[in-house]
């Protein structure tokens, strides 16, 4: 539900993000787009509603576009109006009490984007939307792309996949996530960052090792110690990783596809390690610095591909590598909610294509009796496990090892849960599995 509330600023923050929503809908990120939207917003209070608005509507996915669609005579192609409908359709939506205020809000936006000559059309598509609400909205969530608010191929896939959690997962990706934060061991324990969360009354409890899971999500200025390091917000799932890869003290460490980071400053809080961080993108990349210096702690970091490790390996190789492949991210839609808009069934041979590239290439700068963790935060099997089974077969000499309390270890589990984590109150979704080369 919506927490923006009407008001002056309303029809700024419904321009902001009907914005944001029109580039989503010509295939950018939402992040992307976030971004400049907070570069660009004249108040940060503005950029703030007009990232709920923007998360409002991209949840409500199968019942606000299929509503909209039956609203209008004929599809628009003014981009920034569309997401402007499709932002305050939500709202009103969510707010059905408000809905005087929610539409006369909506009407200015449209003379606010430039789009006077739609005012018209906004507030009729807005009045006949309230009016018709209580019998379009339970016809609309009658379908299954309306109810689970994902794309019918997404929840085909995951029934066939997961023939008795796929609801759960589905019903899982549309929450609010938690946040939870991973305590710098190097600094002091989580029962030590508890105590300080304590003192600070903001309720929490830890979730095993360095995670620790807040009752409500804050703000990171009000997280004691956070700015100098003794904490990092990441999810539980994503803090697996790495005790997973078991790096020690001395080893030759490569984080590959590593921004923004998270990862990498957890290897380094975990042992003193020779590290590589290398990623593609020269703007997430920085990321990782910025999060390596609140952390004190240095890796060296590399712009590159890291399908082409001659670039960067140096001829020596490594005892360890953590690849965090490119993914649908469909573990991680209730953060990433454009991912429902922007993802194609089609997208599957490419990702999978650029994954086994990727293997097929570090691999190669493995030494021997070393362990690479392939990582992805994707729910869908083809992009995991059948990833994994494609690899073993093109390499005997590649060994999978049992991952210390995940399902695999039980005999009885079903293929596909195999390294799996699905989305749950404290987790989002990711896939692991441990590889050693066993041989040169």
């Amino acid at each position: 539900m919506s927490t923006v509330s009407a008001g002056p600023s309303l029809a700024q923050a419904f321009v902001a993000a009907a914005e944001a929503i029109g580039r989503v809908s010509g295939g950018e990120s939402l992040n992307t787009a976030l971004a400049d939207l907070k570069r660009r917003a004249s108040a940060e209070t503005v950029a703030a509603a007009a990232q709920d608005l923007c998360y409002n509507a991209l949840r409500g996915y199968g019942v606000v576009d299929v509503a909209l669609e039956r609203l209008l005579q004929r599809p628009l192609t003014d981009s920034p109006v569309r997401g402007l409908l499709l932002t305050a359709l939500a709202e009103l939506a969510a707010r059905p009490k408000s809905a005087h205020a929610v539409v006369h809000q909506a009407v200015e936006a449209a003379a606010l984007l430039g789009y006077s000559r739609a005012k018209g059309l906004v507030n009729a598509v807005m009045r006949n939307f309230q009016r018709r609400m209580p019998e379009l909205l339970p016809e609309i969530e009658a379908t299954e792309s309306g109810r689970y608010r994902h794309p019918q191929w997404w929840i085909d896939a995951l029934r066939l996949a997961y023939p008795h959690e796929w609801e759960s997962v589905l019903l899982e990706s549309n929450r609010h996530p938690p946040m939870v934060l991973r305590v710098n061991r190097r600094r002091l324990s989580a029962k030590a960052y508890l105590e300080k969360l304590h003192r600070a009354e903001i309720p929490a409890r830890g979730l095993g090792q360095d995670a620790v899971l807040l009752e409500k999500p804050c703000r990171v200025e009000r997280l004691p110690g956070f700015a100098a390091g003794e904490v990092s917000v990441q999810d539980a799932g994503a803090q697996r990783a790495g005790p997973l890869l078991d790096v020690r003290d001395g080893m030759r460490v490569l984080d590959a596809c590593a921004a923004p980071g998270g990862k990498t400053g957890h290897l380094l809080e975990l042992a003193e390690c020779e590290l590589l961080a290398v990623d593609a993108d020269g703007v997430r990349a920085q990321r990782i610095a910025e999060n390596l210096s609140r952390l004190k702690l240095s890796a060296k970091i590399v712009v590159g591909d890291c399908r082409r490790p001659e670039v960067f390996w140096g001829r020596r190789p490594f005892d360890r590598i953590l690849l965090d492949a490119p993914c649908s991210g469909s573990g991680v839609v209730r953060r990433h909610p454009d991912i429902k808009w922007l993802r194609r069934k089609s997208d599957a041979p490419e990702f999978g294509r650029v994954q086994a590239e990727l293997l097929e290439a570090l691999w190669q700068v493995l030494a021997p009796d070393g362990k690479l963790l392939y990582a992805t935060c994707s729910v869908f099997p083809e992009e995991n496990g059948a990833q994994v089974d494609n690899f073993l077969l093109r390499h005997p000499e590649a060994e999978v090892l049992p991952l210390p309390g995940f399902a695999d270890n039980d005999r009885r589990v079903p293929r596909p849960l195999e390294g799996q984590i699905l989305p749950s109150a404290h987790s989002d979704g990711f896939f692991y599995a441990l590889l050693r080369k066993t041989t040169a």
